[in-house]
């Protein structure tokens, strides 16, 4: 079996693969040989959740084997590819071996696979999903379609998400901490000043719905407001009015602008091109 073939189908199917293998996949591993992966998708650890494992595994033991990988010749270093939570649900039963399935797999395979069991077992947030995605994206070259058809969610799905680690770091703390649901921050993300707004949300406690009609307001009172002139400038038109005896105006716009000047009478137009010759 090919190692992107065992990704497409999903960690199941990893597992299901090595059933019938013999003792040169499944085995029992002591915890220090094992360490976590480099990168987890996974950033935080609930404590309540690996107590709540660790009560599961004193009852009825490890059901399923964690899937790792060879670090070493020896056989004395493993990466965990997928199972950290059961590794540390382990120390806290005070286990001092685990079952496992060996793997070779690449490092890039590793990750997608992490990845993967997080996904379909719905234990990421949604920020650490999108960095998983992102990552994959960013480190192996994925396209977001085809993350979608590995996971098996839609592409506009995984592009929500990927957005999510574009926002400012304070209001991905803000997600991560449960103060903002997604739906808050695909709003706010709309946003002029998002960290501003979602103060208010967070403040007040408004739902998504309410956010995005903050959003809303936002925009309006920012387009209605007018921009206060540049001094230099209203200096400059009020210059050119009192040489040319003409209401003269200057607009700018980025490194250029325009110069519009009114005049009443044929005979104001006649004296204008007079005095520019």
């Amino acid at each position: 079996m090919s190692a992107k073939r065992g990704l497409g189908r999903g960690l199941e199917a990893l597992l299901a693969d090595n059933a019938g293998t013999g003792d040169e996949s499944m085995r029992r591993l002591p915890l220090e040989f094992l360490k976590p992966a480099e990168y987890q998708p996974r950033r935080t650890f609930d404590a309540a959740e690996l107590e709540a494992l660790a009560q599961s595994i004193r009852v009825n033991g490890i059901l399923q084997p964690l899937v790792v990988r060879p670090l070493d010749a020896l056989g004395e270093a493993y990466e965990i590819v997928a199972g950290e939570r059961r590794w540390r649900a382990a120390q806290l039963v005070g286990l001092t071996e685990v079952p496992v399935v060996v793997r070779e797999v690449s490092q890039g395979d590793a990750v997608e696979l992490a990845l993967l069991e997080n996904v379909q077992r719905t234990d990421l947030s949604p920020l650490e999903e999108g960095w998983g995605y992102r990552h994959l994206i960013d480190t192996y070259g994925h396209t977001q379609e085809q993350l979608a058809e590995r996971v098996g969610k839609s592409r506009p799905h995984v592009a929500n998400l990927v957005r999510l680690t574009q926002m400012p770091l304070a209001l991905q703390q803000l997600l991560d901490e449960g103060a903002l649901t997604a739906g808050h921050a695909r709003a706010l993300m709309m946003a002029q000043d998002p960290l501003a707004l979602a103060r208010i949300v967070v403040e007040k406690g408004l739902n998504v719905r309410q956010t995005e009609a903050l959003v809303k307001a936002e925009g309006r009172t920012r387009t209605s407001v007018p921009r206060e002139p540049d001094p230099d400038i209203a200096d400059l038109a009020h210059r050119l009015t009192t040489t040319l005896g003409l209401k003269v105006e200057l607009k700018t716009k980025g490194a250029g602008g325009r110069l519009l000047i009114s005049y009443s009478s044929p005979e104001q137009l006649e004296g204008l091109l007079a005095k520019l010759g």
